[in-house]
């Protein structure tokens, strides 16, 4: 027994005197994360064939690994590299009965400006806000729309827009930290499907996902 509580001892005595994973200029953090890509998306009428006519994107999970520079003890630049995939669904009328339309792939590269205003704790929260380019790459249409309208080609347009981000990274040890992040990024888009039996039909859509990670990470 007694050995037993000595050990005990030791291991709490380790965990409490270990330093925190301080974040210091100059700093390299990587983080590896699970994400959800939650769009919040508003979609325009699919024109002109079927007027009234609005689409649904579904979520995704993925993985994500970030990397942020620490310019100042509390000013860090943070770039994210992720890429997830997504299926456009009719809500109504032709379209809804079909069900999923299209799918694509989406490569949002976001660059943000973070503030920690914790430097030495334990516990370090941060806020960011940046600047994001949307590629959507890999478009299919579903085989219910070519069913239904013939062979089609799927068209969605690049985006630029803006990003907020709020976070909080806690220590495991002097190097490695949880971390769990949220963002909002803005993206809009326009989707073309070029159809052989209905022509040419255009959507816009406004995406503004809300990305939820959760994952780890490392200071260099």
């Amino acid at each position: 027994m007694r050995i037993k509580t000595m050990v005990l001892a030791a291991t709490l005595g380790v965990a409490f005197t270990a330093g925190p994973a301080q974040a210091k200029q100059g700093d390299v953090l990587l983080r590896v994360r699970g994400i959800m890509v939650a769009p919040n998306e508003k979609s325009g009428s699919i024109l002109p064939a079927f007027p009234g006519e609005h689409v649904s994107v579904d979520n995704s999970i993925m993985p994500e690994v970030d990397i942020t520079y620490m310019a100042t003890d509390h000013i860090g630049f943070e770039l994210i590299a992720a890429t997830t995939k997504h299926s456009a669904s009719g809500r109504s009328g032709m379209t809804g009965t079909i069900g999923k339309l299209a799918s694509t792939w989406v490569l949002p590269p976001t660059l943000t400006i973070q503030y920690h205003p914790i430097v030495d704790g334990p516990i370090r929260p941060y806020a960011g806000a940046g600047v994001n380019y949307t590629l959507f790459y890999a478009e299919n249409a579903s085989g219910g729309l070519e069913a239904a309208v013939g062979k089609t080609r799927v068209h969605m347009s690049d985006s630029f827009g803006w990003a907020g981000q709020l976070g909080v990274d806690i220590d495991l040890n002097d190097r490695i930290f949880l971390n769990v992040d949220v963002k909002y990024i803005d993206i809009d888009t326009t989707a073309r499907l070029a159809t052989t039996a209905a022509g040419t039909q255009r959507v816009k859509l406004e995406l503004d996902p809300i990305v939820v990670g959760v994952g780890v990470g490392m200071r260099f």
